[in-house]
């Protein structure tokens, strides 16, 4: 078997490793190190996301280095980890995300409307399907009702 090397690794597993893709849409809140390639740059917007981040590193016993960097009239905080620990350093972030996520619709009595809505929905689609194939069972192969038949016989 061929030896795997950095540019054939993502050929043999189909799956490229993240961290080394040229393009940075801003989907992601990590990216290559600029001056380092062994190393990987997480960025946070606020000051609780990143602390989150940093007793979860250091909980996991994960080493990086912190600093910040103001951009535009916004302090990104910035976390600098070795490649080895992407893996759990991506897990971890993951949980900072989850731990800080605000919901989709914030007033609680909209989103249950919504629910409640979105089931009623379903319920009567599932009812209006089920009536209809009580309705069509009662035609035969000629599209005449069936007990209409007798009648006509």
């Amino acid at each position: 078997m061929a030896k795997s090397t950095q540019k054939t690794f993502g050929i043999h597993y189909r799956m490229d490793n993240p961290i080394d893709h040229p393009l940075d849409l801003g989907l992601v809140n990590y990216t290559k190190h600029p001056s380092n390639s062994d190393y990987v740059v997480f960025r946070f917007p606020d000051i609780d996301r990143a602390n989150s981040f940093e007793q979860y590193l250091t909980a996991e016993k994960i080493w990086f280095e912190r600093s910040s960097e103001a951009h535009k009239q916004r302090t990104y905080y910035l976390f600098g980890l070795h490649k080895t620990d992407f893996k759990r350093a991506e897990r971890l972030n993951m949980k900072v995300e989850g731990k800080h996520k605000k919901p989709l619709i914030p007033i609680a009595g909209i989103r249950w409307f919504i629910v409640l809505f979105g089931m009623t929905a379903l319920t009567l689609a599932i009812v209006g399907y089920c009536k209809q194939q009580e309705k069509l069972a009662s035609y035969d192969k000629d599209g005449r009702l069936i007990n209409e038949q007798n009648k006509s016989e």
